[in-house]
């Protein structure tokens, strides 16, 4: 967890948020360090989280978590996390049978577009249940990342029902908060990637996007993020606010500051 970035949103784990659809956007550049940060903040807020890890391996997240001071090894055997790792069970698909429908059993289908076996995991991991468990203050769901159901041949529109059922169940019945990230492109002649963030965008409460800088690679500062607040916490306030920050992305933190406002050029 990224204590900066909290203060940049003015969130604390005590203080976690509900009902909220939280969009992540990378543009030029790597926006991994924001799924490493909510999936960090969720768990020290002491969330029942469902992660559909579509990137990279449990091991990988796992070591970057540690460095955040969370052991996501822990919490998933406490029940805490449920995961999802998608790079596993694309092999599990392939070759070994299956009993029952897979979250991922559209990859062997010829036409990839129900998305129904993947909501149903998400579904039965984040399920209130009475048994005397741990009580969990409120389910998430944490996507990373949904670009990859496109590169797989899912179309856009499947991936905002599944988003769109997602929302009705973790945030509005179940008063959750769900967190995905997208990447952009840039290409317009992408237009399945421009349907899925357009979308994707008008549901979001907050987008955090992370861009590269315009002036090519630097060492002092590794990008911008963009942050923007589409459903104000008052209703007196403007509906939309945005801040940009640029930041640099250290070994166990990320650093942000005003534009120009870098330590190293001052």
């Amino acid at each position: 967890m990224f204590p900066e970035l909290n203060n940049l949103l003015n969130t604390t784990p005590e203080g976690a948020e509900q009902e909220k659809l939280t969009l992540l956007c990378d543009a030029k550049t790597d926006g991994s360090f924001l799924v490493h940060h909510f999936l960090s903040f969720y768990l020290k807020a002491n969330c029942k989280v469902c992660f559909v890890a579509l990137v990279q391996s449990f091991s990988h997240y796992n070591m970057v978590g540690q460095k955040l001071g969370v052991s996501l090894t822990t919490a998933r055997e406490r029940g805490q996390l449920v995961v999802l790792e998608g790079l596993k069970s694309a092999v599990d698909i392939f070759f070994r049978p299956q009993e029952e429908p897979h979250p991922l059993q559209f990859l062997r289908e010829a036409n990839a577009g129900d998305l129904q076996p993947l909501y149903a995991f998400v579904r039965d991991a984040l399920e209130p249940v009475d048994c005397g468990e741990a009580a969990w203050r409120c389910p998430v769901l944490l996507v990373d990342d949904l670009s990859v159901l496109l590169s797989l041949g899912v179309g856009p529109v499947a991936v905002l029902d599944f988003v769109h059922y997602c929302r009705a169940t973790v945030c509005r019945e179940w008063k959750g908060n769900v967190v995905a990230l997208v990447h952009d492109s840039g290409d317009a002649e992408d237009e399945e990637s421009d349907v899925l963030l357009n979308g994707l965008s008008h549901q979001s409460h907050l987008i955090l996007r992370a861009e590269g800088l315009a002036t090519g690679f630097c060492k002092d500062v590794h990008g911008q993020l963009r942050i923007l607040w589409r459903r104000p916490l008052q209703p007196t306030t403007p509906r939309d606010r945005s801040l940009t920050y640029q930041y640099k992305i250290q070994d166990k933190s990320v650093s942000f500051f005003a534009k120009g406002m870098s330590p190293a050029v001052l």
